[in-house]
């Protein structure tokens, strides 16, 4: 059973200022901006990062669950892992078992939502999607627009390695996902605990920030360090030794 690292989410309070975080910092062109999510009361921007995916939401009205998401934890960061699988039936027969309930469940033709309750999942909204003919990563991804593949840009940023997931109890959130994606839990080298999927991993850390629990970190590869901290030292970003924040996520620096 596949299992991939395909697109991350983040949340903001003014969407036009995270993109041109984005942009300007990691090098990043949007490929996309779907209209369907202002059936949410949300406003997005979608950014291909080689074959995986980062998108910023923002609402654009009062009363919605992602302006409560970002009063809950005191500004913009991150808010959704999605994960693409090649076996929908099976993961939501997985999901059915464990009695967890679902914010969506939704299959066209050729793409299926699975959308999972943070309440049961704990850590972060959690999606586990199929794009049905989606096989290989650089066909198609329905969320991110008919040609995504245009906008794609590596000079800067080559690919999204890891999802940091804080909770004031990092084991048994760890617990909780190995058991939803069906995956074993195993150690970093700081001895975080860790679920591998096929292109990336998911870890989970204590919170330290004061922010509770959620999606607090990514790790990128990147290609070109200098030119990205030059960047980020002219947007006013905060560098911490090989971290970078933007949006309220905390981007750890990997050599590509």
């Amino acid at each position: 059973m596949s299992l991939r690292l395909r697109q991350m989410v983040l949340i903001a309070r003014n969407l036009a200022s995270v993109v041109d975080d984005l942009h300007e910092v990691f090098g990043l062109e949007v490929a996309f901006r779907d209209p369907a999510v202002k059936a949410f009361g949300l406003e997005n921007a979608v950014f291909p990062v080689e074959n995986q995916f980062l998108e910023v939401v923002a609402p654009i009205r009062e009363g919605t669950a992602g302006e409560r998401y970002l009063e809950r934890r005191k500004g913009d960061g991150g808010y959704m892992v999605i994960l693409q699988c090649d076996d929908h039936a099976r993961r939501k027969q997985r999901v059915t078992e464990l009695g967890i309930r679902k914010v969506m469940d939704h299959e066209e033709h050729d793409f299926h939502i699975l959308q999972l309750h943070p309440r049961d999942t704990g850590g972060s909204l959690l999606e586990i999607d199929q794009q049905v003919g989606g096989e290989q990563l650089d066909g198609p991804w329905m969320p991110a627009g008919r040609d995504w593949q245009r906008a794609v840009h590596t000079d800067v940023v080559r690919t999204i390695a890891a999802a940091e997931l804080q909770s004031p109890e990092p084991e048994a959130l760890a617990a909780r996902w190995s058991e939803i994606v069906q995956l074993p839990v195993e150690r970093d080298a700081n001895g975080h605990p860790t679920v591998r999927v096929d292109n990336a991993m998911l870890r989970f850390v204590p919170d330290t920030d004061g922010r509770g629990e959620g999606l607090g970190g990514l790790d990128i590869r990147v290609a070109n360090r200098a030119r990205l901290l030059d960047a980020a030292k002219r947007r006013g970003c905060r560098i911490d030794n090989d971290v970078v924040h933007v949006g309220g996520i905390r981007f750890r620096l990997l050599d590509a």
